[in-house]
């Protein structure tokens, strides 16, 4: 009988397909740099930390399982996870068709990548297939990229149609999973060659680490990315591995409590004079309200609200006593930021603009203390 995602995730030891010989509940850390390869009687030797170790590949094994891949690589920073997604698969003089609303930090790797190796950068609104379709016919394409939700802008993308169109013309498709995560949806399943994905955030769940992680579908990109790991140095170091998998257990409890959260603060503002939008894929007002909850299990705790100045959304911002002005998302405290200030800085006021973000967005990650709690700090903030 199959097991269910969250019994995988309790139980990391068991499903990791590594055992620990003294039967540890939780799989121990081997901080070390090097092994001795003459004092070795495990199932596999191991010779350097940063070409493999048993802790990271514990929670490698992991991924792998629940993602139905090939094979994994856990990196230091979630950054580094989409920085060896593209030296493993792109060349001087490639071409990438990325969704434009993406991750500020994505678009800056972006942009190096273009100046140095002379890769040539397509950004394009996912949710017109037309335009997908016309670029990818007359463009050589090597790599289709996009997250799903989409940060800041909140778009649902259509996972399986973009997974269609890029492998007709002949382009792999990678998924940014970092909001969703794959306890609700799992890009693989849907088409994706490769899930990519920060662990800094719901995953590990307590923003006390960096990190992120690859996972290849097919056994030849598996290879490739852990080839590609090695050789640049991308992968995590065992401590952070083991701070991470703290917060995996519990992954499901507190996305739905995430989102529960978020729901209620969400609709809340959705009602005030001083907000005049909302976005957020749980609200029925959201274009693609069904798409989402069709696609995910859970909407996560992430949503942007337009305050109608630029002076009503910085004085929330200065005023609010519980959303502290933090980049990032996931952490069980919640969080406000003005992306065009921080997150997204990279990107132009045009840029911005083309995805919906103005100087009077706020980004709200909704953490996991008490909603009575939250609204009281946010009808007092904007007082």
């Amino acid at each position: 009988m199959k097991n269910h995602l969250e019994t995988k995730l309790a139980h990391i030891q068991d499903f990791a397909t590594r055992k620990d010989p003294y039967g540890a509940s939780h799989f121990p850390i081997y901080n070390t740099g090097t092994f001795d390869l003459k004092k070795q009687d495990g199932e596999k030797v191991y010779d350097y930390t940063r070409s493999d170790n048993p802790t990271r590949e514990v929670l490698e094994n992991l991924f792998t399982n629940v993602e139905n891949g090939a094979g994994c690589v856990c990196t230091h920073t979630g950054i580094a996870s989409v920085a060896l997604l593209f030296e493993t698969v792109l060349k001087a003089n490639a071409h990438v068709l990325v969704e434009a609303d993406c991750y500020g930090g994505t678009f800056r790797l972006l942009k190096i990548f273009k100046e140095k190796y002379n890769v040539t950068v397509h950004f394009a609104d996912f949710l017109d297939f037309d335009n997908l379709e016309n670029i990818l016919k007359n463009n050589p394409i090597d790599l289709v990229l996009c997250e799903s939700p989409t940060n800041p802008g909140l778009k649902i993308i259509d996972l399986k149609e973009v997974a269609t169109l890029s492998h007709k013309y002949d382009a792999l498709f990678a998924v940014d999973n970092s909001l969703a995560t794959f306890i609700s949806q799992r890009p693989l399943d849907l088409g994706a060659d490769f899930s990519l994905f920060s662990t800094t955030k719901y995953i590990s769940g307590h923003g006390g680490v960096i990190a992120g992680a690859i996972v290849a579908k097919t056994q030849k990109n598996a290879d490739e990315i852990h080839y590609y790991a090695n050789a640049n140095g991308r992968s995590q170091n065992p401590m952070d591995v083991f701070l991470i998998s703290l917060g995996i257990p519990t992954l499901k409890v507190r996305m739905k409590e995430h989102g529960k959260n978020a729901l209620e603060i969400a609709t809340f503002l959705e009602k005030q004079d001083y907000i005049s939008k909302v976005t957020y894929p749980a609200l029925k007002s959201h274009a693609q309200f069904e798409l989402a909850h069709q696609q995910m299990d859970y909407i996560p705790g992430l949503f942007t609200a337009d305050f109608t100045s630029v002076e009503l959304a910085e004085k929330f911002i200065e005023n609010a006593k519980l959303f502290g002005e933090k980049c990032s998302f996931g952490s069980p405290d919640s969080r406000a930021e003005i992306p065009a200030k921080i997150s997204h800085a990279t990107f132009s006021v045009e840029e911005l603009a083309a995805i919906g973000i103005t100087s009077s967005t706020v980004r709200f990650s909704i953490g996991l203390e008490n909603i009575e709690d939250l609204l009281r700090d946010i009808r007092e903030a904007v007082k």
